[in-house]
């Protein structure tokens, strides 16, 4: 069983820029969206949580570029858990243009933290254990623990 979580997409038009390669901010686009498509179909109950008071503040985004995507190339991105602290999750992102060769054309990093309570008042809280029993199959092989 592979101890990542796959995201799909195509690449469309609108995802490039005028010279016709995939522009920057669509990979961190993309890293959002692997991460919404993960709690939508393993950890639904985290959903009821974000509608309540539960927030998932990005700390930091990152990417490193290895080649480019055009219009139509098939992706895969691949997410894992890279640490797991109290009060914090590290998500790692593998893009790969999918094919004969599956290149990786990228590799990605999120940092979240966990909060609660009211917009200009929220504070730390522990990951819910909803989460974290979603992502244990996702772990990566070494994962830190804070």
């Amino acid at each position: 069983m592979p101890r990542y979580y796959e995201y799909r997409h195509i690449v469309g038009f609108e995802e490039t820029n005028l010279v016709g390669n995939v522009y920057y901010v669509n990979y961190l686009r993309w890293q959002g969206r692997c991460r919404e498509m993960f709690l939508h179909e393993h950890a639904p109950e985290i959903l009821d949580e974000l509608r309540a008071d539960l927030k998932l503040f990005t700390l930091k985004a990152e990417c490193e570029f290895f080649a480019e995507l055009a219009p139509f190339d098939r992706l895969a991105v691949r997410m894992r858990l890279v640490e797991l602290s109290q009060t914090q999750m590290e998500l790692g992102f593998d893009y790969l243009r999918l094919g004969g060769d599956d290149l990786l054309v990228a590799r990605g990093r999120q940092r979240i933290a966990c909060m609660r309570g009211p917009n200009g008042r929220t504070e730390p809280v522990r990951v819910p254990a909803g989460l974290v029993r979603a992502f244990a199959p996702f772990r990566a092989a070494t994962v830190g623990q804070g």
